[in-house]
């Protein structure tokens, strides 16, 4: 006469346990050849805002935050006189993904633009 069992060994409440787990489990595979985007938003031309402006214009190009290196800014403008912005790589990739940046930058004129971006 056959016993019936109330219980199940370990091998087969691993397995029921495994299928309950990935019950409903959708698998997406993609490729990452050239053709595959590899951020979500386009990379634009950034425009600072400068504080107390009179003609200088501060702008990181797409080029240069996709490059994600430091950049020197040079924001004359339509201004007589020219101001560098210095921007780490660190400060390059912040706004080339959204975060708000503030930065000063002086010239020998002996006054001072505060350029905000994001």
């Amino acid at each position: 006469m056959t016993q019936s069992r109330d219980w199940i060994d370990r091998r087969e409440f691993t397995g029921k346990a495994l299928l309950a787990l990935l019950a409903g489990v959708t698998v997406t595979i993609t490729g990452c050849g050239a053709d595959s985007p590899t951020e979500a938003a386009p990379v634009t031309d950034k425009t600072g805002t400068i504080e107390n402006n009179h003609g200088h214009d501060a702008t990181i190009t797409s080029a240069q935050q996709k490059a994600g290196g430091a950049v020197t800014l040079n924001i004359q403008g339509t201004s007589s006189h020219n101001h560098e912005l210095v921007l780490t790589a660190a400060e390059v990739t912040a706004i080339r993904f959204g975060e708000r940046l503030a930065k000063g930058c002086a010239t020998n004129r002996n006054h001072m633009h505060t350029i905000t971006f994001n």
